[in-house]
């Protein structure tokens, strides 16, 4: 039966209306245990009526004969229905229509009080919405939403791990009553551990010492907790259509006051459980876009400096026609070139290709075109310079497990002469300027980093103003087509064959547009360099 003003109201209102359904005046009354009290209805006079047991029956009052109704499931509530033969239906249905309204009034009134009972968890969920809602840095909210929990749910030690897949461990993220610096991480595959444990099964964990019969989940030896219950939460994250998947725990223990966590706490920390899984999984997300993002800059920034290392054509201004073009496969490569200005007015022109591609190619490189320069200045023989090249690197190559090729050619035009030595660099052709005949300047030794003996120097006669030195790397000549088959060297030497008349540059593009035809424009899967000189 409700006692609040707006519950009464209410029943009053309903009342009056079941009196006009009814056609009768109608009251409720009921029962302190010794006599009946007026409740409801038209005011009644100095009249109570006496009630023996349970069952309705007809009573004589001052206004006249009445009926009095027990209201089932209202114990001690009656219902009075006066001129009983007036009425349009009969008393037992009556009643029950006042039972209706009793028990929606008696609902509402338990739903209140349970939300009134509530009120703090339902605000610590709006909270945690709030705070997850203006940030996508876990670390910025992960502390303040481990203190409001605890506070909610009355737990002096509270602790939010989150799982580091690369480590496969649960690392601390925030933390109350300890200090997480002084808190290892949690191997997931620990026996002893509950939230290890919680988070494998992805299952709530909760320990009642109270609850006769109740086994401890975990290892209790080296615990030092107030209290011996607590309560954990996996944190879990499912992404649209997929399965859910444990990402995280949320501990908690040393409860304040009686030591056993509710059916109530283990639901709201689930449901916070739940609004936090998204969070991390949101953080994860944006920490691995801002490391894309910082690799990225790192890979232009690298690519940048890599091509800086290249000479310009530019250095042999008055000495040779040449055109160059290096394109790593991705953002750093192992192709290389140097261009050279010795003394006599004579050239130097070199090419390298590294095993590898990537970073520890670029380094190789690095190295390779830092140390090509020096050596060439003091030693005249192109075998001298890649054997004093070999021994420079050693240590490097040996290290890194790899070895690059690398052809190393001297012109002297005034003595109508090249001169050159190739460490197993098979992409180096001579093409004749009066008759267009190309020849493929063969290897004098194995490719750098396998310590073979220093090899020797060939030489061949040169045409000043009319040969032309063509070479490139295994990046153009292993291009596939739509069809898998490669580009060949044939293709490249064919353009340089049939423009030679014309300047280095307009061959060089040729080339290019070539292969990006030829393999519909894909993406390179190795370094692709050119090198073309006339002098």
């Amino acid at each position: 039966m409700p006692d609040a003003a707006g519950g009464l109201s209410r029943l009053e209102q309903a009342l009056a209306a079941l009196q006009r359904v009814a056609g009768a005046p109608l009251r409720v009354w009921r029962s302190d245990g010794r006599r009946l009290k007026w409740v409801a209805g038209p005011p009644a006079p100095d009249w109570v009526p006496a009630v023996n047991g349970g069952a309705g029956r007809r009573v004589q009052t001052p206004e006249g004969p009445a009926w009095l109704e027990p209201i089932a499931g209202a114990p001690g509530v009656w219902l009075e229905i006066r001129e009983p033969g007036a009425a349009r239906s009969g008393p037992h249905a009556l009643a029950q229509v006042v039972a209706a309204i009793l028990g929606a009034e008696k609902e509402t009134v338990q739903v209140a009080a349970e939300l009134s009972e509530r009120y703090e968890e339902i605000d610590l969920i709006y909270t945690i919405s709030e705070i997850l809602g203006h940030t996508i840095r876990l670390d910025e909210a992960a502390q303040r939403i481990v203190s409001e929990v605890a506070n909610v749910v009355g737990a002096r030690r509270a602790s939010l791990l989150v799982y580091d897949p690369v480590l496969k461990i649960l690392r601390i993220a925030a933390a109350r009553g300890m200090d997480p610096a002084h808190v290892e991480p949690i191997e997931v595959d620990e026996e002893c551990s509950v939230a290890a444990q919680a988070f494998r099964d992805m299952k709530i964990l909760s320990y009642d010492p109270s609850t006769p019969g109740t086994k401890n989940p975990g290892c209790p030896d080296g615990r030092n907790y107030r209290g011996r219950a607590f309560l954990c939460v996996p944190v879990l994250y499912a992404a649209p259509g997929g399965p859910p998947r444990a990402i995280g725990v949320i501990n908690l223990t040393d409860r304040v006051g009686e030591d056993a966590f509710t059916a109530g706490d283990r639901k709201l920390v689930a449901a916070i459980a739940n609004q936090i899984g998204a969070a991390i999984e949101n953080s994860r997300l944006a920490a691995q876009e801002q490391g894309r993002q910082r690799v990225q800059r790192e890979l232009e920034l690298a690519h940048d400096l890599q091509l800086k290392l290249l000479p310009a054509p530019t250095v042999l201004t008055g000495l040779a026609d040449v055109a160059v073009r290096c394109r790593p496969a991705e953002s750093v490569g192992g192709d290389f070139y140097n261009l050279l200005r010795l003394h006599g007015d004579r050239v130097g022109v070199m090419i390298g290709d590294v095993s590898s591609h990537g970073f520890g190619a670029a380094l190789i490189m690095a190295l390779a075109m830092a140390a090509s320069g020096i050596h060439a200045e003091v030693a005249e023989a192109p075998a001298d310079v890649l054997a004093r090249l070999e021994a420079s690197l050693a240590d490097e190559l040996r290290d890194t497990e790899m070895y690059f090729t690398l052809f190393y050619g001297v012109l002297d035009p005034k003595a109508g002469r090249l001169t050159y030595a190739s460490a197993g660099h098979g992409y180096a052709f001579h093409v004749a300027g009066d008759t267009g005949a190309a020849t493929r300047l063969e290897t004098t030794r194995t490719p750098l980093g396998f310590g073979s003996a220093r090899g020797e120097d060939r030489a061949l006669p040169w045409r000043a103003g009319r040969d032309i030195l063509c070479l490139f790397t295994d990046g153009l000549v292993e291009a596939e087509g739509e069809r898998g088959e490669r580009f060949g060297d044939s293709r490249v030497v064919g353009h340089v064959i049939a423009l030679r008349e014309r300047p280095m540059e307009e061959i060089l593009t040729a080339i290019y547009a070539d292969v990006a035809a030829y393999t519909g424009g894909a993406a390179a899967s190795d370094d692709r360099t050119v090198v073309l000189l006339k002098a």
